[in-house]
This record gives structure tokens, C-alpha cells and sequence, in this order.
């Protein structure tokens, strides 16, 4: 096990109990979720192959025990509706999750409230209760609590939902419009679009859907929010569709998960299994088994904040397992992410840890029994759970690991975070390494250190391309490594196109549009220097605080 300065910082001010060590916790965690195989747990886990969810590093084998990190709460179009769910997402956010909300059930604004023939708020002042509630919660005092809020593409409020975050609040939500199939119908046909009170289904005006879509695309530009849900192909791909429909996701979106589900996650170290240029796929192999089966296990010993949180959730059996560090393995591999090669390299990855996961989870089911819900899902034989494979954007994951996060390419080559309210100023390990070994490879990493980028830098062509950085990719390759990787996952893939300061709102439409074209199930974008407490920066000449969702 070799952590950076960055994970100790991270692990030592978030994540260990009084007194322990970091071997020691994972001691802890494999302990706590003991299948017969602890052993074997605790070793992938120090060698920074694989890593649960940050609940289960913090709260396994502790009283608290609450492991899961995803949940989505119902809310409904009453006061006691309301608030019966707000009491529940601080029960969630106490114990260290984060959750997710649909709020298109509640009346618009100005309708009509029957019992005291009052005026409606709509949907947005709710958000805000909600969002001021999460401020004044810390989780355990180790992190802040975070929010998905969603709002159909046909509720009336939806003009001021896109609004919502040009202004500086809000800070503890991401939000989403969750889109239909008849809004991009009728954006196709340049025709209009129907807005519909959800109280009673009637059609409360008709806009163009044009200019929803440019009031959308400009809101995404100057802050990065809202995202798009496409909610239409979340529920035609939903595997256990008997239970009802999806309206909402986790905080970064990876997660869409029915009423009161919740899901724990885990993330592969792709970065790990690169061994002298080649891809080890045994180990890796081997390591899915025991990822899957590790999951698997929180299910029964978790402890839900909520009894109906439990018998959800113990009726799909929903887990995550996904990958950080491709971006690293593929520059080990001497594959330039932004490539063909790049594509096809990651689609195979991602075939091998999709079919080892389902023939795990199909194993465990016929060994134990399959997941309560099955005859209510897709599948004809034994499986243990409804869904097995999902990519998190890895926040704190990926910097205890030392790779790079999720599916995302190098953000910068050098970047400054704040971590625990410590500067800290980073250039990208494997990175380093490579570099050093180049002719003049001091100098090159001091130039590197100020720009976080190789571009402008006295190297071979090929090596530029090699260590090309996110906001150097064209925004459609971001889209495009996005729909292969979702063609092999379960549940829905977090990532963010991250765009230079020069992208235009034309350029974000044509980003969401070909996510929808592609099989997306959803999308988001982030332009560089749009939003003041954006997470990193590159170089490692500034630095500021961290965005929600880290």
C-alpha cells in the first residue's frame, strides 16, 4: 500500500476512528463485512484495488454501521409529505449518505391549495427548506450532505427550476431536468410543448420547446446546473420495472433508484492491474468476484436510517460496482484516452467487469436465493441482485487511491484542492513519473506545475496526445466515451464534459443532443471558471474550495 500525502491527509481527517491506523481500518471494514473470505477483503482493499463507498470506510464495524451511500426519498404534494421527507433525509445525511428527490409531484406555483383556498409556492421554495436543512446538518462534522433534485421537463416550474442556480444558492444541490420523449419530439419538430399542473393533469400553458431548450443550454453555461435526465430511457432500461417508475437519482446522478431504494458502491483501481503495458485481466477477474460479493454482503449487514429504506432495498438488492483510474491505465497502457484505441481499450474493460459481475451475482443467487423482486424483473434465471454495475465519479476515492476519478480523463496535469482546509498542490503521479523519465524532465515538470498541461511543451507529438487533459478533448469524445461505457453498466454513468472558457451555449446543445442520440442516460456539463467554488483548478498556482459532490 502506497497512499499520497493527499489520501493520509483524507483518510486521517475523515475516515479513521480515534486511534486507529489506516491498515487498521481496513482491517476493520473487511472484518465487518466477513463472508469467509476476510482475508482476501482486507488485502484488495490495502492494495488500493478496490475501494467501497466512503460510508462503509467510515462507519463499518462502528454503532452508527449505516454503509450505503445512495438513496432517493419520495415527495409528495403535501405539507406532511413534504416534511415527512425532509425528517428522513436528515436521518440519511446524519448517517453519511446522500439523497435524491423528484419534486414534480408538487404544484405549481400560484395553483390553488383546496383547504385553505391559499396560493401555492410550487416546488423551488421547498428546495430551498431542504437545501438550508442540509447546511445545518454536517455529517458527523466529516463532510457536507449532498442533493439530487429533480423536476420533470413538463412541470410549469420548470423555467424557474433551470433558473435556480444562477444565483449563488443552493450550494447543496446538483439538480436535473428529467426529460420525456415527447419533449424531444417536439424539439425535432421545432413545435411546442405542453406544461402540465401534476395535481390534476391539466394543461396549466404551451411553450415552444425550443426555447425551453435555450433557457436550459444557458443555464448549463453559466453554472454548470441543471443536468438532464433522460428519464424516458431510465425506465425502458429499469430491470425490475414491475416496482414501478424511476424519477430521481443519487447526488451525482449514477444511481436512478425507485422510492425509498438505496445502493452501496465500490470502485475498481483499473490503474492497478496495468503490469508492464498490459492489462492483467485474471487479477482483475478475480478482483470483480470479490468486489461483487463484498457488496453483496453490506445489503445484510447494513444498518438503515429508515425501516422502509430497508425493506426496499432488500427487495432488488441493488450494488454498484464500478472503476476509477482509467484514464491512468489507459496512459500505462500508452493509449491516448481521446483515441479510437482509447474507445475500443475501455469497451473492453468494461465488457470483461460487466459479464464477471452478472456471472457473480448469478452464482451467489443460485447458491443463496435471487433478489425477492425477480419475477417483477428482467430476468428468466437466478440472480442476486437487480443491478450490479454503476460509475461514481470516485470524489474522495480516487485521491486515496492515487488515480485518476472514475471514467473521467486527467482534469490537469497539476492542480491545487483543498483538503481539510489544507492547500494542497499535486502533480498527477503517473504523470510524474513518465515525465521525469523524458530528456529535460525537470523542466518540463516545472512548466507543467504551472499550466497543468504538456501542449505547449518541447515533446513528441505522440506524448502530447498521451497526456492530453479534459478541457483539451473535444466536448463530443467526453459523450462518446460516455455511451460505450454505459452500453456495459446497469444502472447510469457520472461523468462531467468539461469544456473550456470559450464553449458557447451552441456548443452545449450540441453536447446534450448527442448524448440523447447516443444512449446516454443522462448528462452533464462543466465550463471551466463558470462557478467560483469550482473544485479544481488547474496549475498549482491557485486553489479553491471544494464543489458539492467531492
Amino acid at each position: 500500500m502506497a497512499l499520497s500525502e493527499a489520501g493520509r491527509i483524507l483518510l486521517e481527517s475523515r475516515y479513521l476512528l480515534p486511534g486507529e491506523g489506516i491498515s487498521d481500518m481496513f482491517q476493520r471494514v473487511a472484518r465487518a463485512v466477513n463472508t469467509g473470505r476476510e482475508a482476501q477483503f482486507c488485502q484488495m482493499m490495502q492494495n488500493l484495488l478496490f475501494l467501497p463507498n466512503s460510508p462503509t470506510l467510515m462507519n463499518a464495524g462502528t454503532p452508527k454501521g449505516q454503509l450505503s451511500a445512495c438513496f432517493v426519498l419520495p415527495v409528495e404534494d403535501s405539507i406532511p409529505g413534504i416534511f415527512t421527507a425532509l425528517k428522513q433525509m436528515a436521518l440519511i445525511h446524519k448517517s453519511g449518505g446522500g439523497t435524491g428527490f423528484s419534486f414534480s409531484h408538487i404544484r405549481p406555483a400560484g395553483d390553488r391549495v383546496g383547504t385553505t383556498a391559499g396560493i401555492a409556492s410550487g416546488p423551488l421554495p421547498f428546495i430551498r427548506v431542504f437545501d438550508e436543512a442540509t447546511t445545518a446538518l454536517k455529517q458527523g462534522g466529516k463532510r457536507r450532505g449532498a442533493n439530487m433534485g429533480v423536476l420533470a421537463s413538463s412541470h410549469p416550474d420548470i423555467f424557474s427550476f433551470i433558473r435556480a442556480k444562477k444565483n449563488p444558492d443552493l450550494k447543496n444541490f446538483n439538480l436535473s431536468v428529467g426529460f420525456d420523449r415527447h419533449f424531444f419530439d417536439s424539439l425535432a419538430r421545432k413545435g411546442t410543448y405542453d406544461l402540465i399542473n401534476p395535481r390534476n393533469g391539466e394543461i396549466w400553458d404551451t411553450v415552444e420547446a425550443q426555447m425551453l431548450w435555450v433557457e436550459l443550454c444557458s443555464a448549463a453555461w453559466q453554472c454548470g446546473d441543471p443536468g438532464i435526465l433522460f428519464l424516458d430511457r431510465i425506465n425502458e432500461m429499469n430491470p425490475v420495472s414491475g416496482l414501478g417508475r424511476i424519477e430521481a437519482t443519487n447526488p451525482c446522478g449514477e444511481q436512478p433508484l425507485l422510492p425509498y431504494e438505496s445502493c452501496n458502491l465500490g470502485s475498481i483501481n483499473l490503474a492497478g492491474f496495468v503490469r508492464k503495458g498490459e492489462l492483467d485481466e485474471d487479477k482483475l477477474r478475480s478482483v470483480v468476484r470479490l468486489g461483487i460479493e463484498f457488496l453483496d454482503a453490506v445489503i445484510d449487514i447494513n444498518a438503515y436510517p429508515i425501516p422502509k429504506i430497508r425493506e426496499q432495498t432488500l427487495l432488488t438488492r441493488k450494488i454498484g460496482l464500478g472503476v476509477m483510474g482509467l484514464a491512468d491505465a489507459l496512459i500505462l497502457m500508452d493509449i491516448p484516452y481521446a483515441s479510437s484505441e482509447g474507445l475500443s481499450r475501455t469497451e473492453s474493460i468494461m465488457r470483461l467487469i460487466q459479464h464477471e459481475a452478472h456471472a457473480t451475482s448469478e452464482e451467489i443467487g443460485e447458491k443463496t436465493w435471487s433478489f425477492p423482486a425477480i419475477g417483477q424483473s428482467c430476468y428468466s434465471g437466478p440472480m442476486r441482485n437487480a443491478t450490479v454495475t454503476t460509475i461514481a465519479p470516485t470524489g474522495s476515492l480516487h485521491l486515496i487511491a492515487g488515480t485518476s476519478s472514475g471514467i473521467e480523463p486527467l482534469f490537469s496535469l497539476a492542480f491545487s484542492r483543498i483538503i481539510n482546509g489544507k492547500v494542497m498542490r499535486f502533480i498527477h503521479p503517473v504523470i510524474r513519473k513518465l515525465v521525469e523519465s523524458l530528456p529535460n524532465g525537470l523542466s518540463l515538470i516545472e512548466q507543467i506545475q504551472k499550466t497543468g498541461s504538456v501542449q505547449d511543451l518541447p515533446i513528441r507529438d505522440y506524448e502530447k496526445e498521451l497526456f492530453r487533459i479534459a478541457p483539451e478533448i473535444e466536448p463530443e469524445f467526453h459523450v462518446r466515451m460516455q455511451a460505450v461505457v454505459q452500453q456495459f453498466v446497469d444502472n447510469a454513468v457520472s461523468k462531467t464534459v468539461n469544456l473550456p472558457e470559450h464553449a458557447t451555449t451552441e456548443d452545449i446543445s450540441r453536447i446534450f443532443l448527442l448524448a440523447r442520440e447516443l444512449g446516454c442516460k443522462g448528462i452533464t456539463v462543466y465550463r471551466y471558471n463558470s462557478r467560483e467554488d469550482q473544485v479544481l483548478s488547474r496549475g498549482c498556482d491557485t486553489c479553491r474550495a471544494d464543489r458539492l459532490g467531492g
